[in-house]
């Protein structure tokens, strides 16, 4: 009985895996957006919190996450755009939010590092079948 159960549960192993991508592409959506819009306010920014070479590191935090944002949402190449968003999220961790201590209303490191836990889990698991990584790359059995 418990097998049956656990059988039609893993069924829906896919669905985690997309809602998570989902949620992700959401979560970044709006900071990349932002940093684009003014990046050159962001790269001032950068600056004052003593990142080196503000500018192109305005650049590059913004092109991830708008990447991140595209690649997550169609589930394509999901493995590997996690990397990039992780170093994202522990220099966001390190640079702004790792003084304010752990709780999210004092904007400390709590929601980058829900980021990186669920970026992890795509980077070990994969994008699963609702993704165009499945599509595109599945292996024939």
């Amino acid at each position: 009985m418990l097998d049956n159960y656990y059988n039609k549960i893993s069924q829906l192993k896919d669905f985690p895996l997309l809602l998570l991508r989902l949620i992700l592409a959401y979560g970044f959506f709006n900071p990349a957006m932002m940093k684009i819009k003014d990046i050159n306010a962001i790269a001032e920014w950068f600056g004052s919190l003593g990142i080196p070479m503000p500018l192109l590191n305005a650049y590059l935090a913004a092109g991830t996450e708008i990447l991140g944002v595209i690649l997550l949402i169609l589930g394509l190449f999901t493995r590997i755009i996690t990397i990039p968003l992780i170093i994202t999220m522990i220099v966001a961790i390190f640079t702004v939010h790792l003084g304010n201590g752990f709780e999210a209303g004092e904007n400390g490191f709590e929601i980058p590092v829900y980021y990186i836990i669920m970026l992890f889990t795509l980077m070990v698991f994969g994008s699963g079948k609702i993704s165009l990584d499945h599509f595109l790359f599945k292996k024939n059995k």
